[in-house]
Formats: C-alpha cells, structure tokens, sequence
C-alpha cells in the first residue's frame, strides 16, 4: 500500500504531546518545518531562544513552545515544557519512509525452520538463513542478511543491505540502518613464529530492546561470551564497537567512536565523536566523554572528561606543541631543584 500523506488536528497533535492548545484545535498540520520555511500547514517548534527573532515572521500553522515565549507567538501554539521533546516525539507521524506493505518478495530467500511472525515485510534480494526467527511486524530491508539462528524480536527493521550474522539475538523495536554489520568476528589473533594464528570468535551479539545502530557502523560478536548492547542504546554512524564490550542501557555514541575489546561502558553515558576507548576498562554510569578524546583507563565516578586538544592557529599550536615536548625535562628540573630547596618548617 502507497504511503498516505499525514493530516492532523492540532487537537489531535496536542493530545499526542500533552500539551496545552492555544488556538484553533481543528486547524490541519501536514508537515513539520523550521520556522523560517513553515506555511500555514506546516507544525514548528522552538526550543533555543536564539530563535526567537524568526517568531515574528513565521507562517507555520502552529508553534510548539515552552510557557515563557508563547507570548511572543500571535498564531497557534502547543505550549509544554520540553519543546524538542515534543517535537520528536511527533517526527514519527510524518516519516515518509514509514512502510506499510507486508509479505516476502518473490526474490527473498527464506532459509529452512525459520519462525516467521504476522505482518512481517521481507523485501528484494533479502536472505534469511535456516532456523531464524522473526517477530511480528519486522521489516528486512532490500538485500539485507540475516544470519542463521538469529532471533529478531517485533517491530525490528532492518534497512537495505544491513548484515546479521550468525547466532545473533535482538530485541524488539529496534532499527538497524544500511550498511551496518552485526556479528562479524572480532579482532583477535595470537602471534606465532609461522605469524597471526586467527581465534576464531565463538560468542554472540545480544542486543536489547529499542536500540537503533547507525549506518556502516560494526559490532563485533565475543570471543567466548557474547558483546552485550542493553536497552535504549543508540549508536551512531561509522562506530566500530569490538568483541564483548557492554553498552549499558540509554548510553549514545557518537560517530567514528572507537570502542575497543572487553570494555564495559555503564548506563546513560553520552560518547562524543571520534573518541577512542582503549580495552578491558570499565566507566561508570552517567560518564559523558567529549569529542577527539583517549580513554586509556577505567572511569569510576560519573561526570565529564576530555583530553582533546582544541583547535588553535597553527603558529600558537606548534609553540604549544614544542613545550608539551619539554615538560618532561622541565619537569625533572623543577625535581632536582625541589630536593636543593628545604621544605619550610
């Protein structure tokens, strides 16, 4: 079945959000739009204030704001306390890509003993391999793989070309973007004097509920037990995610994040971009790390860490790049010049 285009009451948007409805509640919403480029429409939000001077000449249908700028709002507005929150929350109502079309495509492939839920869409070129399960209402994507003795819980979907491997468990409500690969083997090899002999990775990739991984991001399967992603996690593109690391529940990471083996990572942390974390730590929950840093050892207390240098001009960075080179002999200077200089009593 075609997608149909979304029309809305702001009643019922307003229900929706738990907000309070200051205006005409039968006026039709189609679209969500920034306040620069709403028609009359369309549903806008405003959650910085830096945005306060696009208020004046804004054609949007209506506005979601917080109680403190409905003032400066003449039109309709949807007053609540979080407006970002609001407005995600309602994203979901006009996704076009959402997709109602249910059945296998002639040009699947279903492998042997495979527990296939109700309402299930299985696209072009997808294949699934023996002995998998796939809940109610889980979407394969064109030319996606599922791997064999894999389980997927309901309202799983996979995007084009997203690859499942083998004996990997997921959760329900979970979306995994093109390109993504869950399960291949993770990095480990021991040296020899012939070269690398190859461990071959026998552990699994258990995934919770409500977990979304971004495209061509990789998450390695355990070497013995299985990497563990927990609830509510959420994961960017191009994140590289090695064997038996845990992601503790509603933890973000951001893209090109580096996560290597057996690290655990504990609930509500935030990951910033391009952060690299060494193996077999441990963070604690609520630790949030900013963006280009090394995490080279355990974090036990919640709270913000960096270690990344901020961009300066390149003339101040080589001068402060020349002293950083220094500091060990200046440090063992002011060693030297301490032990000649008595404490004072």
């Amino acid at each position: 079945m075609a997608n149909v285009t979304p029309c809305f009451t702001l009643a019922e948007l307003a229900q929706r959000i738990g907000a309070e409805l200051i205006g005409d509640p039968q006026h039709k919403i189609s679209a969500l739009a920034t306040l620069q480029s709403a028609v009359a429409t369309d549903l806008s939000f405003i959650a910085n204030p830096a945005y306060k001077k696009h208020l004046v000449n804004t054609h949007a249908g209506a506005v979601i704001c917080a109680a403190d700028l409905a003032e400066f709002i003449v039109g309709n507005k949807l007053i609540v306390a979080n407006p970002y929150l609001g407005y995600a929350q309602l994203t979901s109502l006009f996704d076009a890509s959402l997709i109602y079309q249910t059945g296998i495509h002639p040009c699947a492939s279903i492998g042997n003993n495979c527990t296939l839920g109700k309402d299930i869409y299985v696209q072009a070129n997808a294949v699934i391999g023996d002995d998998v399960t796939l809940g109610d209402d889980v979407i394969v994507g064109a030319g996606a793989v599922v791997g064999a003795n894999t389980t997927i819980g309901a309202r799983t979907k996979l995007y084009a070309n997203a690859t499942i491997y083998h004996g990997i468990s997921i959760g329900t409500d979970c979306i995994f973007h093109s390109g993504c690969v869950i399960g291949a083997d993770g990095f480990g090899f021991s040296p020899s004097a012939q070269g690398w002999v190859k461990i071959y990775q026998l552990g699994g990739v258990i995934i919770g509920n409500k977990v979304e991984i971004g495209a061509n991001t990789t998450i390695d399967r355990g070497a013995l037990d299985d990497t563990f992603i927990d609830d509510g996690v959420i994961i960017d593109n191009l994140v590289q995610i090695g064997h038996n690391v845990r992601l503790g529940k509603n933890t973000a990471i951001a893209a090109h994040t580096a996560i290597a083996g057996s690290t655990q990572i504990g609930d509500n942390c935030t990951i910033a971009g391009a952060v690299a974390i060494a193996g077999h730590l441990i963070l604690a929950d609520k630790v949030h790390i900013t963006g280009m840093s090394m995490v080279s050892s355990s974090i036990d207390e919640a709270g913000s860490y960096s270690s990344g240098v901020p961009l300066s001009p390149t003339k101040e960075w080589r001068k402060n790049a020349a002293r950083f080179r220094q500091l060990d002999n200046l440090a063992n200077r002011l060693i030297k010049l301490a032990r000649r200089v008595p404490d004072d009593e």
